[in-house]
């Protein structure tokens, strides 16, 4: 007779099996999470969520990181504010250089003394110099002799990726194919976070196997939305009836915040007073003095309001009639899901991970496409983005509409608390191989 395993017994099982291990072993589960740097984005309180939500009595949750260089915003507030000390390995930064090395050199030396079962990394430099030092130190042992590595699974999560929009067709290629190599050799897991992204990774770009993929959505803090009161109308004296777009990321080069300001040129250019709203860029970064240029250029200075880094940024939501997005390349963007939480409807560029957010498509108008939390417009498509844009605007009732849909999708779909959940059941299901052992040896003691 074939027996069926739910899912559900399936993690039952595993939790079983893992609490086995942790009987045998007489201690958690000690996991190593690496990210190449906190610097303003959703992958900074990723980690630092996941770190907080698997320290229990089941995992023992070590974060370790490198230094956020000049001009991009430092989030190592948010991990203080949530007590995690990170452990800073300094020479880790995000371009490839011949101090990745000693980077690797520094992970092995953690590993050996930490000595993680679990080994995840996060972003594509942490997960080239992890993953590699991962695997020396899962050979680095007198068990290899034998061909048999430490037990420790590696785990590597794709926020984003670079193989578009970021470099050149050389070194776009080379990352291709290291990244081809690390999936083959160095990774027992992939996670990415939307069904869009695991088909442009794995399908587009022929990177690792079908088996070895599995998709966890983001997941964010409904409670530090509500922490704070908005202040960005009284701290720019806006006033209640204007019609605020605001941008919500760092100022590089693969944000475009230059469409944004196109767009929003092309928007006044129609010449009707009560399409005069105001544009808010939330952000910091290497390209703030060129961004304020480009918009002194289109004539647009007395229109757009540059505030620069803000740690209250996720409170300024509340104070903004629609959140837009422009980038080039994205994961699932964590901007616009904070947006929607609050209520907001999005307009944004159909990159990555977006449309796996945007709820059910309604219509496609003049060039963009209407969802049902917002609007979507072709990549560096400025003009469709301009007429995205005064749809909203003139259509306060839709705009009401799109952002009550899109509260309800991320309350209950895309909590903080179900990301934790969800990388615990894959914990618990690469552990068990080991704890099956570890059962196994329980019941040969009790046996005897």
């Amino acid at each position: 007779m074939n027996v069926t395993t739910t899912s559900t017994e399936q993690t039952g099982n595993a939790e079983n099996l893992s609490r086995s291990w942790r009987y045998i072993n007489g201690s958690p589960v000690k996991v190593v999470r690496i990210i190449d740097r906190l610097n303003i984005g959703g992958p900074a309180k990723h980690v630092v969520w996941l770190t907080v939500g698997l320290t229990s009595d089941e995992f023992e949750s070590t974060l370790i990181t490198g230094t956020v260089p000049y001009g991009e915003g430092d989030m190592g507030y948010f991990a203080r504010n949530n007590k995690v000390e990170p452990i800073f390995i300094e020479e880790m930064s995000r371009e490839l250089s011949p101090r990745d090395i000693l980077v690797i050199t520094k992970l092995v030396r953690l590993f050996t003394r930490i000595k993680p079962e679990i080994i995840h990394t996060h972003k594509a430099k942490a997960g080239a110099a992890g993953r590699i030092a991962a695997t020396i130190y899962k050979w680095l042992t007198p068990s290899a002799l034998w061909l048999r590595p430490r037990a420790c699974h590696v785990v590597h999560t794709y926020h984003g990726h670079v193989f578009h929009s970021y470099y050149g067709r050389f070194k776009t290629r080379l990352f291709v194919a290291i990244e081809r190599l690390l999936a083959t050799f160095c990774t027992d897991r992939i996670v990415v976070v939307s069904e869009q992204q695991r088909r442009e990774i794995h399908e587009s770009f022929g990177i690792g196997r079908p088996d070895q993929f599995r998709v966890v959505p983001l997941g964010i803090d409904f409670d530090e939305l509500k922490e704070d009161q908005p202040t960005l109308r009284e701290d720019y004296s806006i006033a209640n009836e204007d019609v605020v777009v605001g941008i919500v990321g760092r100022l590089c080069e693969v944000k475009n915040h230059a469409m944004f300001l196109e767009a929003a040129a092309q928007l006044f250019n129609f010449g009707e007073d009560k399409l005069q709203p105001l544009f808010v860029v939330v952000g910091d970064g290497h390209l703030r003095a060129e961004t304020e240029t480009r918009a002194r250029e289109l004539g647009v200075t007395d229109r757009v309001i540059f505030t620069g880094f803000r740690q209250d940024a996720t409170s300024l939501y509340a104070d903004l009639d629609v959140v837009a997005l422009t980038s080039l390349n994205e994961g699932t963007p964590l901007t616009l899901i904070e947006a929607m939480c609050c209520g907001r409807p999005v307009i944004s560029t159909e990159v990555g991970g977006v449309v796996d957010v945007m709820g059910a498509r309604q219509a496609s108008l003049d060039g963009f496409t209407v969802w049902d939390h917002g609007v979507t417009v072709p990549s560096r498509d400025a003009s469709a983005f301009s007429r995205a844009l005064r749809y909203l605007i003139e259509n306060p009732d839709r705009r009401r509409e799109m952002g009550e849909r899109g509260r309800a999708f991320v309350t209950s779909r895309l909590s903080k608390d179900r990301l934790i959940s969800d990388i615990e059941s894959l914990y618990r299901e690469l552990i068990k191989v080991d704890s099956k052992v570890a059962a196994n040896a329980t019941q040969r003691i009790v046996n005897s």
